[in-house]
């Protein structure tokens, strides 16, 4: 195994391009099963999901091509509902997503249990009723069974707005026979991106980008060429990255239309950047005061569904939350092992209170210093790289395998931009 030894206390500079999202890539992927014609796809980050993702489709006969890094076409000529290794399921939670475009394009599928980070109980319950209101047969005996004739639309309330939910609902019902709604859909941007190369690919599909979706669905998809565009989860790592350490980054074609809503939380935590065209600049001089609530009472950071601040940046807000002075109650009620790493950062010199597994109080601003840690899932990694760059001294980080789950090329990027990053072998 390899693990990232980082030298804290260097003050980052530079110019930083994120990758493509890896939470569209993974759905676009899955949507390639739903045509015989061939989809080209840009901007695919090189990450071990988006392999895995690759590895699944090709055991189901699908023939991909790397016509140049980061570009893949992708055709499923013909497809089968083959026996999908159990072990790499387990690796990855976007396994669920071949359920809804396999069922509408083969009528089969034999799934087993996906995976995915640690941080508690992740229900699939919303893509089998949906799948089920569509007109899919769904068993369950260690592995799901998914089978259907033909789907049927209909008119559905997701029971909560998951996002692979809504993705595996969306790709199931564009071929359905006629129409489907979709309420309570979520609408996050890879979401929507999702929706825009179906909609490429021949689909039809009314108010994009809302929580209420209506498709028409259609014979048959064909075939269509995409740009994925860049992960604002990776965008707001860099901005950590250069608020940790006290430095400036510019983060090109950061897509700023999607950061809105992180900006106003981050600026609660004395945090702002600079939107120049398309590009983020963050400058070095930061307020790093948490902005109480009226009357000075504690405030409090909530993580909703977008367009609400995304549970996937919490781990990174508590973070911030640590170098910032003042107190504030960070709330993930989605996951109820999300806070679990803030032991680690407690170690490092952090004053946290871990209320319960959905609720930190942060006390700020904190001197951290360098410690051995293991990286538990994705974003706690990230995480806790980003308090290894402010700390002071050695940091060790194994696992990094999670990290380079979601991140492209992380310790490349961060000692191009002056990190003092080594990656070696345990």
């Amino acid at each position: 195994m390899e693990q990232f030894i980082i030298e804290g206390g260097v003050s980052l500079q530079g110019e930083v391009t994120p990758a493509g999202n890896k939470n569209a890539a993974l759905p676009l992927l899955a949507a390639c099963l739903l045509t015989d014609e061939p989809v080209v796809l840009h901007n695919l980050p090189e990450i071990r999901d988006v392999i895995n993702i690759r590895c699944l489709l090709e055991s189901l006969g699908v023939e991909i091509t790397t016509l140049e890094p980061h570009s893949w076409q992708v055709h499923a000529r013909e497809v089968r509902p083959a026996d999908l290794d159990p072990d790499l399921c387990r690796k990855i939670r976007a396994s669920i997503l071949l359920a809804g475009p396999m069922t509408a394009r083969s009528g089969e599928l034999h799934l087993p249990p996906p995976g995915g980070d640690v941080i508690g109980r992740r229900r699939v319950d919303t893509h089998i009723l949906a799948l089920k209101a569509l007109g899919a047969d769904v068993t369950y005996d260690r592995t799901f069974h998914f089978s259907a004739k033909r789907l049927q639309g209909a008119n559905i309330l997701l029971d909560e707005a998951s996002v692979t939910g809504t993705e595996n609902t969306i790709m199931a019902a564009v071929t359905a026979r006629g129409d489907t709604v979709i309420h309570n859909a979520a609408s996050e941007p890879h979401v929507q991106e999702l929706c825009h190369l179906l909609v490429a690919m021949g689909a039809k599909i009314l108010h994009i980008g809302s929580n209420t979706l209506k498709i028409s669905g259609v014979d048959k998809l064909h075939g269509a060429e995409y740009t994925i565009g860049p992960d604002y989860l990776e965008v707001v790592s860099f901005i950590g990255a250069a608020v940790a350490t006290h430095g400036s980054i510019r983060i090109r074609q950061a897509a700023p239309q999607y950061m809105d809503m992180i900006a106003l939380v981050f600026k609660r935590l004395g945090v702002e950047w600079i939107v120049e065209g398309q590009d983020i600049l963050v400058p070095a001089e930061q307020k790093l005061e948490i902005e109480p609530d009226l009357g000075g009472a504690i405030p409090e950071i909530s993580v909703m569904p977008w367009p609400g601040f995304p549970s996937d940046l919490m781990s990174i807000a508590i973070v911030m939350a640590t170098l910032s002075k003042g107190s504030i109650l960070m709330h993930d009620w989605m996951y109820p092992s999300r806070m679990y790493f803030t032991d680690k950062l407690v170690g490092m010199g952090a004053q946290i209170v871990l209320c319960d597994p959905h609720r930190a109080i942060i006390q700020g601003p904190s001197r951290l210093y360098g410690e051995k840690m293991e990286s538990p899932d994705i974003r706690a990694g990230m995480a806790l790289l980003l308090a290894a760059l402010s700390a002071k001294g050695r940091s060790v980080i194994r696992n990094i395998s999670q990290i380079e789950r979601g991140y492209e090329h992380v310790d490349q990027k961060l000692a191009a931009l002056g990190a003092n990053i080594q990656r070696v072998e345990e």
